[in-house]
C-alpha cells in the first residue's frame, strides 16, 4: 500500500466525515490525488463503508447486543467460508469473524429483547448442520468502542485527581 493511501486512511479512520479537500490539505496534496486514492481504494474493497460508531447507552432505544461464540465442523471443499456465510446473512448479525483458540467464529448479533436474541440462536443458528456449540455473551456496557471511549463524560470523571 503506498504511503499516500496508509495516511488517507489513518485520517479517515479517525473521522470520515473529512472532505477530500480536507484531507488534501492536512496531507499537502491535491484534492484531485486524494479523491483518486479514495476512489481507487474504494474499488478495491480496502475502504468496504464509511460509518458513525453510535454509543446505543445514549438513545431511549434499548437494543440487546450479544458475542456469540461458535465452534463448527469445517466443511470439506469451503472450510470455514460457506458456514460463516450462512450465518453473516442473517439481518440479526452485525458482524462475524474467523477466530484463533477455544472457538472457530465469533458472531456479533443485535435484537429488541434478551428473548430475541435467545430465540435466534435457538432457532436459527443451532440449526445448522455444521454447528457443535455455541456460548453467548450478553454485552452489559460498552467502554470503548472502534478505538473511542464511549462515555467521555465517564472517562472524565474518573480520572484521577492529582493535587499537591
Amino acid at each position: 500500500m503506498k504511503k499516500l493511501e496508509s495516511d488517507i486512511l489513518k485520517i479517515l479512520e479517525e473521522d470520515c466525515r473529512y472532505s477530500a479537500a480536507k484531507i488534501a490539505v492536512m496531507l499537502g496534496k491535491t484534492e484531485q490525488e486524494i479523491c483518486a486514492a479514495i476512489e481507487s481504494m474504494e474499488e478495491r474493497g480496502v475502504i468496504v463503508k464509511y460509518t458513525a460508531i453510535v454509543n446505543g447507552e445514549r438513545l431511549s432505544d434499548e437494543t440487546v447486543q450479544a458475542l456469540i461464540e461458535v465452534r463448527v465442523t469445517p466443511q470439506k471443499t469451503n472450510g470455514f467460508d460457506a458456514i460463516a456465510e450462512e450465518i453473516y446473512r442473517f439481518d440479526e448479525v452485525k458482524s462475524c469473524y474467523l477466530m484463533s483458540g477455544g472457538f472457530d467464529l465469533a458472531v456479533f448479533i443485535e435484537g429488541k429483547s434478551l428473548r430475541e436474541v435467545a430465540r435466534f440462536v435457538t432457532e436459527r443458528l443451532s440449526t445448522i448442520d455444521d454447528i457443535l456449540s455455541t456460548a453467548t455473551h450478553f454485552i452489559l456496557k460498552k467502554y470503548k468502542i472502534e478505538g473511542t471511549v464511549a462515555d467521555r463524560e465517564d472517562a472524565a470523571n474518573m480520572r484521577l485527581s492529582v493535587q499537591p
